[in-house]
């Protein structure tokens, strides 16, 4: 069976969490062999940390502030994350970024908390999962001050443009390709993008339990997304780039491996 890595799912959601012996035996099945569990907020990523050493064998995970939660950020919370990023199971610095579209935070927040984190990642040598919505601008302006020092950086959902990614690859960025590209209505830009990512900067995720594949044979009933998708995720992945489910599967992986250092 062809073997997978899900770069990105929020399994500390309490959609998740209620069954969570369930959802990891079903991606197990799946042939979905880690999951990386991505952090939100210091509370969140303490959480997945508590996940990763309950479930060692299937978890790792990241530490970070999402911009939604960008005004928690507070004097002590680099020390905070530093804290945790020491943890073994502790492979990328994130969630961070800017969100623009939604701006829960303000935007100097979301900037700030965004630059320290960058810089953590740098004094940890750690690579970094980051999120941009509504905000590349700035967001690429900021990364290009921080690039050469950082040891990688994936932009994951990516759902932008093809300006946007060129900008990315530019700077050597992985990409994160998420279900986004499943939904016939929002992802048919990203669909004719794919083929322009190279094979050793495409990542795949689900960030379940958001996006649900909208073209799943079979949708679960309660509509919740999950790292058993992946796959589905992977061979939508390769009908747009005309290549092998299998090849492109494999590539992925070893592609996530590498930048997770699993």
């Amino acid at each position: 069976m062809t073997q997978f890595v899900d770069i990105g799912a929020n399994l500390t959601n309490k959609s998740l969490m209620h069954d969570l012996d369930a959802v990891i035996e079903r991606a197990v099945n799946a042939g979905v062999k880690q999951i990386i569990v991505t952090g939100t907020s210091i509370e969140d990523s303490s959480q997945a940390i508590r996940l990763c050493r309950q479930y060692p064998d299937q978890l790792l995970c990241t530490v970070g502030v999402h911009p939604h939660h960008a005004s928690d950020w507070a004097p002590d919370s680099t020390e905070n994350l530093r804290d945790l990023a020491h943890s073994d199971c502790v492979r990328a610095v994130g969630e961070t970024g800017l969100d623009f579209n939604r701006n829960f935070s303000p935007q100097d927040s979301q900037i700030e908390a965004f630059r320290r984190q960058l810089e953590l990642a740098i004094t940890l040598n750690k690579p970094v999962f980051s999120h941009q919505r509504d905000a590349h601008p700035v967001f690429i302006d900021i990364l290009r001050e921080y690039r050469d020092k950082l040891v990688n950086i994936v932009v994951h959902c990516f759902t932008d443009n093809r300006a946007a990614l060129s900008d990315y690859l530019d700077l050597d960025c992985h990409i994160g390709i998420t279900g986004w590209i499943c939904d016939e209505r929002r992802g048919t830009e990203l669909a004719q993008l794919v083929k322009y990512i190279p094979n050793n900067r495409l990542m795949a995720e689900t960030d379940s339990p958001y996006l649900l594949p909208r073209n799943l044979p079979q949708k679960p009933a309660n509509r919740i997304n999950e790292p058993a998708h992946l796959p589905h995720i992977i061979k939508s992945i390769a009908h747009f780039q005309n290549r092998p489910a299998d090849q492109v599967g494999a590539e992925c992986l070893k592609t996530s491996q590498l930048f997770f250092a699993i």
